[in-house]
């Protein structure tokens, strides 16, 4: 067991800024699952159509990240998670606002413009400022973001939606991210260490100069493959529920919030864990795992409701474990003064990915109506057991490359120390 490293005051206070950032933009991008039975009835619009709405977030933000991956590395961290923050909370703003099909489709993706970069820049902070000693734990603090908007964020979400319509949950949203700007803007500090090291003359420049590193590609297709495999599920889980499993609106906030106080336990411990012992190791585990659940899920038939809970959960708890070791992982391939343009890359494929998955599950998944039974959603389960397979085998090769590149680090400081 290797021995862990203490937080600093400071470094506590960084965590807690940025996962409550994490929180309030997964919090938008996860209430979309829940409302989906809600929205598709309300606008009297298709699955199809549905997977469209949430793919336009995850294909704006995959545009957006990479025509600002070049500028990432230019300027203050702080100065860009500000800039972005601000945007993400207008976009938020213009989804409530909207009150069509096409309307909420613009709104999406001028949420998505700004909201998906801000996760790579959190990452990019987290990479300059922790050790990858401390990143597995950073990381499930970080990833406690998705407990919390499981916990409190879409119970309540779905409890003011069920009293005010779907728009309420938005207006939520930019309430809470109002204020943790604020907390941003007086307490986080400057993030510029990562400006002296620059060499690269034009933002296109260093783009291309990324793109160009065959270890830094194979971290982004492993990204890709994750992701696709890890969003595919996720637009229609609530729909799935009520539709298939014949589980009621009431009893729906119920799951979301047992899923995610699971969630709120065991990522800390998850994190604590890929800091003691081989995070590959973990992560495949993980995987298997995931893979066995997944099946049995979208496989299942009406049940009684704690049976639903308790799958629900054993399901969250491999793919949460997956996510913490693939994370801190793919986090310490970058150099420094790559990490903004990295980051950048690499949310916006990640982005994009789960764009093409949320597309791809709209077309594999049929409802004739909107209050019948969901057809295909266990092909779906199929589908991403392949991509988990493939995602292992390349998470392997990031894990070879990080450990070489560590022991060619390591082999000047023996050298001058047996000298």
């Amino acid at each position: 067991m290797k021995t862990q490293q203490s937080f600093s005051p400071q470094q506590k206070l960084i965590v807690v800024m940025l996962a409550l950032t994490q929180f309030t933009v997964i919090l938008d991008f996860m209430v979309m699952s829940p409302l989906g039975d809600m929205l598709m009835k309300s606008m009297k619009i298709s699955p199809d159509h549905f997977g469209i709405v949430v793919a336009a977030y995850a294909f704006s933000a995959g545009i957006s990240g990479l025509l600002t991956a070049g500028f990432a590395d230019k300027y203050d961290r702080k100065k860009l998670l500000i800039f972005f923050y601000a945007g993400f909370i207008v976009g938020t703003l213009c989804c409530g606002l909207a009150q069509t099909y096409p309307m909420l489709v613009a709104a999406r993706i001028v949420t998505g413009i700004f909201g998906g970069v801000i996760g790579s820049v959190s990452m990019a902070i987290i990479t300059d400022l922790f050790p990858l000693e401390m990143r597995g734990r950073v990381m499930g603090f970080m990833q406690m973001g998705f407990g919390a908007s499981q916990v409190l964020g879409i119970p309540i979400s779905l409890y003011i939606a069920n009293h005010w319509g779907w728009e309420a949950p938005f207006f939520m949203v930019v309430i809470l991210a109002a204020l943790v700007m604020a907390l941003i803007v007086m307490r986080l500090p400057s993030v510029t260490a990562h400006l002296a090291l620059q060499s690269d003359k034009s933002p296109v420049q260093h783009l291309l100069h990324t793109f160009s590193k065959r270890n830094y590609r194979i971290a982004f297709l492993a990204t890709a493959l994750l992701s696709v495999g890890g969003f595919m599920m996720m637009p229609f889980g609530s729909a799935f529920a009520i539709n298939n499993l014949h589980v009621t609106t009431e009893q729906l906030p119920l799951l979301f919030t047992f899923a995610g106080c699971v969630s709120l336990i065991s990522v800390p411990l998850i994190g604590k864990l890929s800091d003691k012992i081989d995070k590959f190791a973990l992560f495949s585990i993980a995987s298997l795992y995931t893979m066995v659940m997944v099946v049995v899920y979208t496989n299942l038939g009406p049940s009684p409701f704690w049976i639903i809970i308790l799958l629900n959960v054993l399901m969250l708890v491999g793919i949460l474990s997956r996510m913490v070791p693939a994370t801190a992982l793919i986090s310490a391939v970058p150099q420094m003064q790559d990490r903004g343009a990295f980051m950048s890359i690499n949310a916006s494929l990640q982005s994009i990915a789960g764009g093409l998955a949320a597309v791809l599950a709209g077309r594999i998944v049929i409802q004739k109506n909107n209050f019948s039974p969901l057809e295909h959603y266990d092909t779906v389960g199929w589908v991403v057991v392949g991509f988990s397979m493939v995602g292992i085998f390349l998470l392997g090769r990031v894990s070879k490359m990080i450990k070489t590149k560590n022991t060619a680090a390591k082999e000047p400081e023996l050298a001058a120390q047996t000298s």
